[in-house]
C-alpha cells in the first residue's frame, strides 16, 4: 500500500525529487543553511524512529525472516513513500505538518486510515513485547526483581509474557496516560514532544549498538580487524554526526531521558549489585567437610523422621544457612537434601537427564546435594509431582552408585535407642532405596533459606527470633506431632 501510495505521488507530482540521491544537493543544502541544516539533521533521525521496534520482535521471528522483511519491504516501501510524500510537497508545501494523509489519493484515505490503526496497534504489542524481553533478560542477569515469566513458543526462547508487567505496569501505565490527557489530540501533542525529547536516546542506542557489534566482531566472530575498523568508521561517523546535531535539545528538555535512564541504571545497578553479594557471600561461607563431620558426630542434634529439602542457590558446596537452622532447630532429617534448581536457555529438559545427584560427606549420614534442571517451556508441576520424580530418580542414582562402587558397604550399625545422629550403615541396595522410601513416606519438608516463598502450603518460622529460614510440614508430620501448621511448638 506504501508503494503504490509513493509512485502514485511520484507520477503525479513528477519524479524531480529523485535527484536527492545526488550527494551535491546535500552539500549545497549545508552551504546554504549552513548551522540550521546541521542542526535539521535531528528530524532525519525521527525518520529512523520506530524500526528499532523491529528488534524487539527478535523473539517472535528469527533473524533471517528479520532481514529478508526489512531489506525487501520495509526499506523499499519506505523510501518509495517517503520519496512520494518529498513530490507532494512540491506542489502543496504548506501540507508540511500532515502530509502523510493529506498526500493519499481520495478513495484510498479510509482504508489507509484502518491500515495505519491497525498499525498503530501492532507497533505498540512490539513496543510491549519489547518490554518483557529486557524484563526477561535483566532477571536472568540478577538485574531486576524475580517475576513470573510464561514462555509461550517451545521454539523460540524470545517469545515471552510477565503478566505482572502487562497489568501492573503497562495497563496502569496507559490508563493514566488516557486519563491524564483526556483527548486524542492532547495525547498527539504529548507524542510529538516525546519524540523530539527521544533524538538523543535514539541516536545514543545506535551508537552503544554499533560498539557493542563491534566487540561481537572481533571477540565472537573473529572478523578481520580491517573490517571492523571499516565498520566502526563508517557508522561511526555518520551517528556521531547526528548525535552532535541532537545535543542542541539536550537543554530544551532531551535530558529527559537520560535522567530516566540514569535512574532505571541505579535501580538495575543496587539490585545487581545486592544480589551479587549475598550470592559471594554464600561461596565464600560455604560451610566446610569439617564442620558436616562433626555436625554428624554431635550427640545433641537429633534424627527426625522423613526427608529434608534445603533450597539455596549454590549448585557445589552447602550454604551458610544450614547452620544457622541446625542452631535454632536442633534437629536433621533422616536424609537430607541439599536443593538447587536451575533454568536453562532451552525449551524442555527430558526426565532422564533432568536431575544431578552426589553424595555429602560423610556418606553415611545420608546427605545429599540436587541439581534439578529445567527449561524455560518445562512446568515444575505440584509437590507430589516434583517429590515423586525426585524419588524416582533419586532410587536410579543409588543404583548406579552401587553398580559403580561394586556393592560395598560399610559394616556399621545403627543405634535407634538414642537420640544422636548415629552412622546408618550403608547395606545392600535394597535396604538403602527401602530407607529412602521410608524417609520420602514421612514426609517431605522444605527448608527455604529465602526471604519470602511462593505456593499454597503453609509455612512456620521455626523460631521467634524472625529467622529467614521457613519450615513446612506435611498433613503426616502434624499429626504425628499433635499440631498445625497455624500453631505448632518445638
Amino acid at each position: 500500500l506504501l508503494i503504490g501510495i509513493g509512485f502514485y505521488n511520484l507520477h503525479a507530482y513528477g519524479f524531480g525529487v529523485l535527484r536527492v540521491v545526488n550527494p551535491y544537493y546535500i552539500v549545497h543544502y549545508f552551504r546554504r543553511r549552513g548551522k540550521e541544516g546541521w542542526i535539521s539533521l535531528g528530524g532525519v533521525v525521527l525518520s529512523t524512529t520506530g524500526t528499532e521496534a523491529m528488534f524487539a520482535d527478535l523473539g517472535h521471528f528469527s533473524v533471517r525472516a528479520i532481514q529478508l522483511s526489512f531489506s525487501f519491504v520495509i526499506m523499499p516501501s519506505t523510501l518509495v513513500a517517503y520519496c512520494g510524500q518529498a513530490a507532494y510537497l512540491t506542489e502543496h508545501p504548506t501540507d508540511v505538518v500532515d502530509t502523510f494523509y493529506k498526500s493519499i489519493p481520495g478513495p484510498m484515505y479510509w482504508p489507509t486510515f484502518v491500515i495505519a490503526v491497525l498499525a498503530s496497534v501492532i507497533a505498540s504489542q512490539a513496543m510491549i513485547s519489547g518490554v518483557f524481553s529486557i524484563i526477561t533478560q535483566s532477571s536472568s542477569l540478577a538485574c531486576f526483581p524475580k517475576v513470573k515469566v510464561v514462555h509461550t513458543s517451545a521454539k523460540y526462547e524470545g517469545q515471552v509474557y510477565i503478566p505482572e508487567i502487562n497489568y501492573n505496569i503497562l495497563m496502569i501505565a496507559c490508563i493514566l496516560v488516557t486519563e491524564g490527557f483526556k483527548t486524542t489530540e492532547n495525547i498527539g501533542h504529548a507524542y510529538g514532544v516525546l519524540l523530539k525529547l527521544l533524538r538523543i536516546a535514539v541516536v545514543a542506542v545506535m551508537i552503544i549498538t554499533t560498539g557493542m557489534l563491534a566487540l561481537v566482531m572481533l571477540i565472537i566472530w573473529r572478523t578481520n580487524i580491517f573490517w571492523v575498523i571499516l565498520f566502526c568508521g563508517f557508522y561511526g561517523i555518520v551517528e556521531l554526526v547526528l548525535f552532535t546535531s541532537v545535543l542542541s535539545k539536550f537543554v530544551q528538555g532531551g535530558f529527559l531521558p537520560i535522567v530516566f535512564a540514569a535512574f532505571m541504571m541505579g535501580i538495575i545497578g543496587i539490585w545487581h549489585y545486592v544480589h551479587h553479594k549475598r550470592y559471594d557471600f554464600e561461596l565464600r561461607n560455604k560451610v566446610s567437610s569439617e564442620y558436616m563431620t562433626q555436625l554428624a558426630k554431635d550427640p545433641r542434634i537429633n534424627r527426625v523422621p522423613g526427608m529434608g529439602l534445603l533450597c539455596s542457590e549454590l549448585v557445589h558446596g552447602i550454604p551458610p544457612i544450614f547452620p544457622h537452622f541446625v542452631s535454632n532447630i536442633p534437629s536433621i532429617h533422616s536424609v537430607l537434601v541439599f536443593l538447587s534448581l536451575k533454568k536453562l536457555p532451552v525449551s524442555k529438559i527430558s526426565e532422564e537427564v533432568r536431575f544431578l545427584f552426589r553424595y555429602v560427606d560423610p556418606r553415611e549420614y545420608r546427605m545429599f546435594h540436587f541439581i534439578v534442571r529445567y527449561g524455560y517451556m518445562d512446568i515444575i508441576g505440584t509437590n507430589e509431582e516434583f517429590e515423586h520424580q525426585l524419588l524416582e530418580r533419586f532410587k536410579d542414582f543409588i543404583c548406579k552408585e552401587y553398580l559403580i562402587a561394586d556393592g560395598g558397604a560399610t559394616e556399621q550399625t545403627t543405634d535407634d535407642r538414642t537420640g544422636g545422629i548415629v552412622p546408618a550403615p550403608i547395606q545392600g541396595v535394597e535396604e538403602e532405596i527401602g530407607f529412602v522410601e521410608r524417609a520420602a513416606d514421612g514426609g517431605v519438608v522444605y527448608l527455604l533459606g529465602e526471604a519470602s516463598c511462593e505456593g499454597q502450603t503453609k509455612f512456620l518460622h521455626p523460631n521467634e527470633n524472625n529467622c529467614p529460614l521457613c519450615l513446612y510440614f506435611s498433613e503426616e508430620q502434624l499429626q504425628a506431632r499433635g499440631g498445625t501448621n497455624d500453631g505448632i511448638t518445638h
